[in-house]
């Protein structure tokens, strides 16, 4: 007899054993199963092949498609102290990740895990809480279906309610919180961005993301990411997805106020830049341009900077992105340290598609930024410990075409 924790069949892409083909085999799990307290539990199992479960001798769900992973639940009532017969079975027979886990939610699961967190924020000097999403709600074809969810997509970018809820009544308990945000998406954080003095995001960090999380709240490594995508402060700022323009979306075509934007990232000590020089102030049609400028560690500690460039065509005949992301170099400074990074801007960088479908230059006027940021954000979009210099450029000649 033995007595398991969890049941997760998780093989990946072998088999269970190693006589077994592994893109073609069954698998079948028996088990009794106790109940710790009476209730309505949720029952079920998570995987991604065919997949059913028997309790007592009778089909409890069943979905024997070959799918992705998705969970599958009904609630049942359950007895403290009796014994339930659980049967797992599962099939694969395809080439992809193969896992079976048995997942089970007891009675006001969610209230005593909330009122056992409220608990342990009381007797802390300082609070870490963790909040985000996970890939059991957001991917692709996924049976999920609850608020701000919906298979596998998201109808809202906000916590979800019940997070919410905790972040204010931890924040209420007035204790310094340090927010640490989980998932592979964007996330609305509006209220705590407002009262809680740190939030780090650490999206999908593998398993020494617990130490390299420590590291940063403590201070031990000094942060130097940036965000890949802009955090916008609600749906309500995203264009419908049935609407295939690109006017409003993403970083490149979005004129509003964003929580943060594309870009945005702290660090524990400061950048100056200076110095920003062009190769030439006017150049002609399918040239390219080289850029310099200074960047320098005000700071007390050492620290990678994540360098961008921007740039705008700000005469096009043709509608353009606002601004685009034409080169980007990660150094490391020591306090004091000051280092020249140099760009070249190709004349692709500079094109745009004209009204008949052609790749082209256009004689006009041209914006840069080179600094630690996008430029033009101000309040809690504006990146404090970083800088940005900027200059303008002209294209003279006519019309040329890119290959």
């Amino acid at each position: 007899v033995r007595t398991d924790a969890q049941v997760n069949l998780d093989w990946g892409s072998l088999s269970p054993a190693s006589q077994v083909n592994s893109d073609n085999f069954s698998v079948r799990w028996t088990g009794k199963l106790v109940a710790p307290d009476s209730g309505k539990y949720a029952l079920g199992v998570a995987g991604n092949g065919g997949v059913r479960v028997f309790v007592d001798g009778q089909l409890f769900v069943e979905d024997f498609a070959n799918r992705r992973t998705r969970t599958l639940t009904k609630e049942m009532q359950f007895e403290a102290g009796r014994s339930y017969d659980v049967r797992i079975e599962y099939y694969e027979n395809a080439n992809h990740y193969a896992a079976a886990k048995l997942v089970w939610a007891p009675p006001s699961a969610g209230k005593k895990l909330r009122e056992d967190a409220l608990s342990k924020a009381r007797d802390a000097d300082a609070v870490v809480l963790v909040l985000g999403i996970s890939p059991s709600v957001e991917g692709e074809e996924m049976d999920v279906k609850s608020p701000g969810f919906r298979g596998g997509d998201r109808t809202d970018i906000a916590l979800p309610r019940e997070q919410d809820e905790l972040l204010k009544e931890v924040h209420a308990l007035g204790k310094p919180v340090v927010v640490v945000l989980l998932g592979g998406s964007a996330l609305a954080v509006n209220w705590a961005n407002e009262h809680v003095p740190a939030i780090l995001d650490a999206w999908y960090p593998g398993e020494e993301g617990g130490t390299a999380i420590a590291d940063v709240i403590f201070g031990d490594y000094n942060p130097g990411g940036r965000l890949p995508v802009t955090f916008y402060k609600s749906v309500d700022q995203l264009p419908p997805f049935t609407d295939y323009r690109m006017q409003g979306r993403t970083y490149r075509y979005f004129k509003g106020d964003p929580l943060f934007p594309f870009g945005f990232g702290l660090s524990y000590t400061k950048f100056k830049y200076e110095k920003l020089k062009l190769g030439a102030n006017r150049l002609k049609a399918g040239e390219e341009l080289k850029i310099t400028a200074e960047v320098q560690n005000t700071g007390n500690l050492a620290g990678d900077e994540v360098v961008q460039l921007y740039v705008s065509d700000v005469a096009a005949s043709v509608p353009v992105p606002v601004r685009s992301l034409a080169g980007i170099k990660r150094v490391f400074l020591k306090p004091g340290e000051m280092q020249n990074v140099s760009f070249t801007l190709s004349p692709a960088q500079m094109s745009l598609i004209d009204d008949n479908g052609k790749r082209v230059v256009e004689p006009g006027e041209f914006l840069i930024s080179v600094g630690g940021k996008e430029p033009g954000f101000a309040g809690h979009a504006d990146a404090k410990t970083t800088g940005v210099v900027t200059a303008r450029f002209f294209v003279t000649g006519k019309v040329t075409a890119i290959e």
